[in-house]
């Protein structure tokens, strides 16, 4: 069942991202879809500072891929690494040769793709879906589920 949440600025869009972090145990994959400026990398900030990585936390747009290593476990968190992948100008292949199947098959990993609508193919099917859509000004409707 789809869950919706409204935000009215960049804060509280980071303030959801840290929410979800709460609830990640490592293996999840954390698709992110969109109209350009819509909240995407807003939103992944507070996801990847909500998992105490450390920043800054910028949009992978140029480098396709950003790797952040966790600094620690403890009993309820076993991540050890979080990819922040931006497939906006890439295709499939360009993911798969980035080593995606090693970072998917890794329980301990989690992955965070913007545009992932343009690699669908390759998501896993446990995938969680974010659509991020403007509303008015700074108001934009986050919706999660567990489909595109």
């Amino acid at each position: 069942m789809p869950k919706e949440f409204i935000t009215m600025d960049a804060a509280q869009t980071q303030e959801l991202g840290k929410l979800l972090a709460s609830e990640l145990r490592g293996g999840e994959v954390i698709c992110l879809s969109g109209e350009l400026g819509a909240g995407k990398t807003t939103f992944t900030q507070g996801l990847l500072g909500g998992l105490g990585l450390v920043g800054p936390f910028t949009s992978p747009t140029f480098l396709i891929m950003k790797e952040y290593k966790q600094e620690m476990t403890n009993d309820k968190v076993q991540i050890s690494k979080a990819y922040h992948i931006d497939a906006y100008r890439v295709g499939t292949e360009d993911i798969l040769s980035l080593g995606w199947e090693e970072m998917v098959a890794n329980p301990g990993n989690i992955i965070i793709i913007e545009w992932a609508e343009r690699v669908c193919e390759i998501i896993p099917q446990d995938a969680l879906w974010i659509k991020f859509e403007w509303l008015g000004e700074k108001e934009r409707r986050i919706l999660l589920s567990n489909a595109q």
